[in-house]
């Protein structure tokens, strides 16, 4: 049943994700996210001026300050969106461009906007190096560099990879299901791939180079084809995890995403057809130690908003921030019934998630519901629930119908 006041998605597209140093290396994420703005825009024939509030998810913002912090606005001028449009940056860890969607939904519930965009992006290979407590001098001492790519340990914490492991652990999942999950991930992607299931979603870049025509990256170059069982196993653990590795766990990636949303009589009387509806979306936070099963909680949390039972759930999209995400968070849905659990494994991310994909933490919340979305699409209609954790056991998610 689809009602005027709904809040409906009308367009949601990202960039290819790029691993670790690859070729969107020097590109500062503010970049790849106008790139997503102005895309996102033009597939429905939308302008700058059609938006009325503009919310922009991002980690790292050491990255953010190598251009001085106020990158929502910085993005979106670089987009040639209008100067007097109202942005803000979020950064909620890996939950950040999910929460845009969360309170651009708001702002439009609330008739504060009628039109909103929520944007991600990340570009982790930018990170920088910094020089650490010198501001004022260390007379003899030899200065501290800290890499602020190592958001992966916090202080006083945990690494997320231990939690994440240490967790699964809990549920009786352990090393080789992790490895099972991230071989499955990549087979999805390279079958999803080879079908072009991601051509909806996907808008290419054109990289400058320093001598000759920019290079046009048009296609994920993060997944690993040739992964197996066996190569996995002899993966050593990571950051005092017991069980996750380089190899079911993703990249240090770059990309952006972004989405378009409105109330349904807005998109009418602009002649936009929306893509899905939201029917609810969720927040939620944890101790640190269920890093792992927190998407599936926020999903709970968002199916019991939205009045939708589990059962009328045909896609599931649970972020690989680490293999044991998808199959903690799962099982927390299957409330210990075996059967369940195996048939909500087989819903969940059917395309391949993070760990094939890539995972540019800011633009990952997303990116799953773009996904998503796009799958109920090529399914002639249905609902979807997307979840995805952030760091010390935060965590999102979202329901939509397609119709």
């Amino acid at each position: 049943m689809t009602e005027k006041d709904d809040v409906v998605i009308v367009s949601g597209i990202r960039t290819p994700f790029s691993r670790f140093g690859s070729v969107l290396r020097d590109m500062h994420s503010s970049e790849l996210g106008a790139i997503a703005i102005q895309e996102c825009l033009k597939r429905v024939g939308m302008k700058g001026g059609d938006i009325d509030e503009l919310y922009y998810g991002m980690c790292i913002q050491s990255e953010a300050a190598l251009l001085y912090n106020v990158i929502a606005r910085q993005a979106l001028l670089k987009a040639g969106l209008p100067d007097d449009l109202i942005s803000l940056t979020i950064d909620r860890a890996c939950c950040s461009s999910l929460v845009c969607v969360q309170l651009g939904y708001r702002s439009i519930l609330a008739d504060e906007a009628q039109t909103c965009m929520a944007v991600g992006a990340e570009n982790m290979s930018n990170t920088p190096v910094v020089v650490n407590g010198h501001r004022w001098g260390s007379g003899l001492t030899p200065l501290t560099m800290v890499d602020h790519l190592n958001p992966i340990m916090y202080k006083g914490f945990n690494s997320m990879a231990k939690d994440a492991g240490e967790g699964a652990l809990g549920y009786g999942i352990g090393r080789e299901m992790l490895d099972m999950w991230a071989v499955g991930s990549q087979q999805k992607y390279q079958a999803a791939e080879k079908a072009g299931k991601f051509e909806d979603e996907l808008v290419p870049v054109e990289v400058p180079q320093r001598r000759g025509p920019p290079v046009i990256f048009s296609k994920d170059d993060f997944p690993k084809p040739d992964t197996t069982l066996e190569g996995l196993a002899k993966l050593k653990t990571i950051y005092e995890s017991p069980s996750c590795t380089a190899g079911n766990s993703p990249g240090l990636d770059a990309g952006a995403s972004a989405l378009a949303i409105m109330k349904r009589s807005k998109a009418e009387e602009m002649g936009i057809k929306p893509l899905a509806t939201i029917l609810s979306l969720s927040s939620v936070a944890r101790e640190p130690a269920k890093l792992s099963a927190v998407p599936g909680i926020a999903v709970q949390k968002a199916l019991s908003k939205a009045k939708v039972s589990l059962d009328e759930v045909s896609v599931i999209e649970i972020n690989e921030a680490f293999a044991a995400m998808p199959l903690v968070s799962t099982k927390v849905l299957a409330d210990g019934n075996e059967a369940k659990w195996q048939e909500l494994m087989e819903k969940t991310n059917p395309n391949g998630g993070a760990i094939a994909i890539g995972h540019p933490v800011g633009a990952s919340g997303a990116r799953i519901l773009i996904t998503m979305m796009y799958e109920l699409r090529r399914r002639g209609g249905g609902i979807g629930a997307c979840g995805i954790c952030g760091g010390l056991a935060q965590g999102d998610a979202a329901v939509i119908r397609v119709d």
